[in-house]
């Protein structure tokens, strides 16, 4: 009979209890033992959740981040860090918040953060320096199988594979990760041999980076990192996801490991060559639960396809979702509010679980005649850009005719400062947004509530000095789940919550039919800030390919069709704004990266199609209308071309985390459009020190020519108090006017 285990679960807890223990341990409230106290507790609860599984994962719950959780386990703790504190769990959050301090000239900085493969999850970039030493601190993951054990469950603990790890890391230039690949596998080696001791039979090694174009040189270490690893005790799950093996199926299946895991519910047609390369004794798991979306499984369609390899493989066959369910909601019984129609089509972690319960039952009883049908809604047929209609994804004149154009009608300042969108939510302002919602607050005594506090906002960064300003975003709780609200199509989930990194969570729409707009989302407040103020207001909007990559997206046509759709009704506001007096508009594509499939060739199409909404979404306005657009926490060095396609008058993006690595490529590509590389970081609540931002300034100044630079945080500020953003940005604000003195002096 087929087993069924998981890959990952989420973290967060049904209310959001590790971000909110997270939040008061970080405030000084509690102490460290009692929030591993209080996560242990949640992380039990997990596990509880899953007991119909035959075994039960074990260090996929964390703290922060997995992907550091990894650094730690293996001691790659930076330097800085160290300096810093002693206390392991300091230096854990030190390493992913960085120091509270009034100085960057003291203290340890964050570390790099980046998008997980192609999702929203964010990690802390692992740091290798010349030399590395490893050492294995593996006492929490070995107290996690205790507990498991004396819980009644079968663990099977989950690391990050060594070649996967290694290719996350950032390493000193001209170092290739791969040195470091002997002393690591020591710590495999003795890690291993620790969880045989615990009485631990499976372990899941998560090596994703075989569903991406690999070298031959990281093939060949593949070959040698296993085969070293192969008299390791115990048995090992190699565990792909995220794509297709193709040209590695056959490094897979040579690999001296017990069992294999890929996605088979895409990719199916892969697997006739897999079962055929197994070994007698090998396992196959496959991925037949989607981790990624939230619609319900086809179960009976799926039994009926699987039942063949059940029939051969037996006990040999693992039943599984297709990656970590970190990307999916906890459950859908939170989901009260929304129409019998659309919830009876959902399926979250808790109840993906349960589809794979049922799986095991049709799939022993052999009757695949129940179970739901996988339906979905009707296909439409939207308005696809073709040949006759391209010129509608083109401005009217070049960016260098339109810089000429904006500069005789903004007249801004060399040096231009400005932030990337939002400003703190308060707790007065969610507060408010609860009572509106709830009926205690009207729609007039919220709006006016809502108008107080642009007019604070704006009122702020005109004594900041800002040249640019927002209006804040203090009537939006999120900024793909704001316009989710507000299109057709579209519906919002009530407690559907996904991390994105640490205590961040985020809501993802869930688009469910053609997206249209009925009526203007945002111009009432944005020309409100604007009759405020003499300086431009930025209209601010989230631009098609990021609402679509941060939603749970219908699966009954394409994701290009989608992504059109949320493009032409992105274009109808972007032209509203124009109307109604608006002169910069951005629009956000923080997303555009962390969509893009895995695969060089599968990537090119996305891009195409994906820098194409971005322009149909954009092109329509005049010339005289300067055009942004916002990136951030991706790497950006292999989709430099498709920026540059994107044509946006501005681009912000994050620089702060990140070091030159962006500035780098843009240089050597020839961008010439405006650049705002993100001078601080705000995911810190460190406070910039103004002699370290002028000085960066003028490290980008070294990178492009000054006329392209503009001054603005790495991403907006929402998630820190009005004391943090209002003295970091007077640093900032600062530094650009000093920049600006010595440049007229020269």
């Amino acid at each position: 009979m087929a087993k069924i285990h998981n890959l990952g679960f989420p973290r967060i807890g049904p209310e959001r209890e590790l971000k909110k223990e997270l939040e008061t341990y970080w405030r000084g409230e509690i102490s460290g033992n009692e929030l591993v106290g209080r996560s242990e507790s949640l992380w039990l609860q997990n596990l509880q959740r899953q007991a119909c599984l035959d075994v039960v994962q074990v260090g996929d719950f964390s703290l922060y981040d997995h992907v550091l959780d990894t650094s730690f386990l293996f001691g790659v703790v930076p330097e800085r860090v160290r300096r810093e504190s002693d206390d392991p769990l300091q230096q854990y959050f030190l390493n992913a918040r960085g120091t509270r301090t009034d100085s960057t000239c003291c203290g340890a900085s964050a570390g790099e953060m980046t998008k997980w493969f192609n999702t929203n999850y964010h990690y802390i970039v692992p740091e290798l320096v010349a030399g590395q030493s490893f050492r294995l601190q593996a006492q929490s993951l070995l107290h996690q199988v205790t507990l498991t054990r004396q819980a009644g469950f079968d663990a099977k603990p989950v690391v990050v594979g060594p070649l996967t790890y290694l290719s996350l890391a950032k390493c000193e230039e001209g170092v290739s990760a791969l040195t470091h690949l002997d002393n690591l596998l020591r710590v495999y080696k003795e890690l291993l041999s620790l969880l045989a001791q615990k009485g631990v039979e499976w372990v899941q090694v998560d090596e994703p980076i075989l569903c991406t174009d690999l070298s031959a040189e990281w093939k060949m270490a593949f070959r040698y990192a296993y085969e070293v690893l192969r008299h390791a005790p115990g048995k090992r799950l190699l565990t792909t996801y995220f794509g297709k093996l193709q040209d590695n199926l056959s490094l897979v299946t040579e690999l001296p490991v017990e069992g294999i895991h890929i996605d088979a519910t895409l990719h199916r047609e892969e697997l006739p060559a897999i079962v055929d390369s197994l070994a007698d004794e090998q396992v196959l798991s496959l991925g037949v639960i989607d981790g990624r979306n939230v619609w319900r499984a086809p179960i009976a369609e799926t039994a009926s396809w699987l039942s063949p390899y059940h029939d051969k493989l037996q006990n040999r066959l693992w039943l599984a979702p297709t990656c970590s369910l970190l990307h999916v909601p906890l459950t859908v019984k939170a989901e009260t509010e929304l129409p019998d129609a659309i919830t009876s089509r959902l399926a979250f972690a808790e109840e993906k679980i349960d589809e794979l319960a049922e799986l095991r039952t049709l799939l022993h009883s052999h009757n695949h005649d129940s179970g739901v049908s996988g339906q979905r809604n009707n296909v439409s047929t939207p308005l696809l850009i073709d040949d006759a209609n391209a010129p509608v994804l083109f401005r009217d004149a070049s960016f260098t005719s339109r810089r000429t154009t904006q500069a005789k009608a903004l007249n801004l300042p060399p040096w231009t400062t400005t932030t990337i969108g939002s400003f703190p939510q308060t707790p007065a302002i969610r507060k408010a947004r609860a009572q509106w919602r709830s009926g205690k607050l009207n729609h007039s005594e919220y709006q006016a509530f809502i108008k107080q506090q642009i007019a604070e906002c704006i009122r702020t960064q005109e004594q900041l000095g800002l040249d640019v300003l927002v209006h804040g975003e203090a009537e939006r709780n999120d900024m793909v789940e704001f316009f989710g609200e507000l299109l057709d199509g579209v519906v919002i989930l009530k407690n559907g919550w996904v991390q994105s990194y640490g205590s961040r969570c985020v809501k993802p729409p869930v688009i469910y039919a053609d997206v249209t707009r009925s009526s203007p989302m945002t111009v009432a407040l944005t020309s409100y800030a604007q009759s405020l103020t003499s300086k431009p207001v930025k209209g601010m909007l989230t631009g098609p390919v990021t609402i679509l990559n941060w939603s749970f997206v219908r699966d009954d046509i394409s994701r290009a069709e989608v992504a059109q759709q949320l493009a032409f009704a992105i274009r109808d506001e972007v032209l509203a704004l124009e109307a109604a007096g608006i002169r910069i508009i951005q629009v956000d594509e923080a997303a555009l990266r962390e969509g893009m499939p895995l695969r060089k060739a599968e990537a090119d199409d996305y891009l195409n199609w994906a820098v194409n909404a971005f322009r149909l979404a954009t092109s329509g306005v005049r010339n005289e209308t300067q055009i942004h657009t916002h990136m951030c926490y991706s790497d950006f060095n292999n989709i430099i071309d498709a920026i540059m396609k994107m044509d946006a008058d501005v681009l912000t993006i994050e620089a702060a985390r990140s070091g030159l690595k962006v500035l780098s490529a843009l240089k050597a590509h020839g961008y010439q459009n405006s650049i705002g590389p993100g001078v601080y970081d705000i995911h810190s609540p460190a406070i910039p020190d103004e002699n370290a931002l002028a000085q960066r300034l003028h490290t980008f100044a070294e990178f492009l020519d000054q006329q392209q630079l503009w001054v603005n945080p790495d991403c907006g500020l929402k998630t820190r108090s009005w004391h943090e953003a209002s003295r970091a940005l007077g640093a900032m604000v600062s530094a650009a006017d000093r920049i600006r003195k010595q440049s007229a002096k020269a």
